[in-house]
């Protein structure tokens, strides 16, 4: 695991569930950066392909750990366990589902190595502490004045 003062990161391993007999491992790097203090990325290492990167909510990874969570793309729910499991007892593994259009993957992936990086996020970032780094008005403000330049130099 790498960090910086502003990012942290991470590359665990996660099985890519094609079908219920075919899954494979791929490796996936999380990655957390202060700059964007509300989302996580995760970039899949598909064989064959290009690294495809998925940028969500540092939350739903938090709520996906314990429980169902995600509403649209990006859904994080915790794999039952085999005997039920006790009451309290935290999930060994999570599955992420992404979704665009009717084309989906699934993976499963383990909530220690989640837990690790999420707990090195919240030491860069505290939960709840994300809007004193945000500065949205600021970025709105540089963005539209840019615009309204552009437009009264082509004008």
């Amino acid at each position: 695991m790498r960090e910086s003062v502003q990012a942290v990161q991470a590359e665990i391993m996660m099985s890519f569930l094609v079908s219920e007999e075919l899954s494979f491992r791929i490796p996936v790097e999380l990655r957390y950066e202060s700059a964007d203090p509300y989302a996580v990325r995760l970039t899949f290492h598909l064989p064959g392909d290009a690294p495809v990167t998925w940028a969500f909510g540092r939350e739903l990874l938090v709520d996906g750990v314990n429980g169902a969570t995600g509403d649209g793309d990006v859904r994080i729910s915790p794999v039952e366990l085999a005997d039920g499991g006790g009451a309290g007892e935290m999930p060994g593994e999570v599955h992420i589902r992404l979704q665009v259009g009717s084309d989906q993957a699934l993976f499963r992936a383990g909530v220690a190595p989640l837990i690790a990086f999420l707990d090195r996020t919240d030491k860069l970032v505290p939960l709840g502490q994300e809007q004193a780094l945000a500065d949205y008005e600021a970025e709105l403000d540089e963005a539209l004045d840019r615009i309204l330049g552009e437009e009264q130099n082509a004008g």
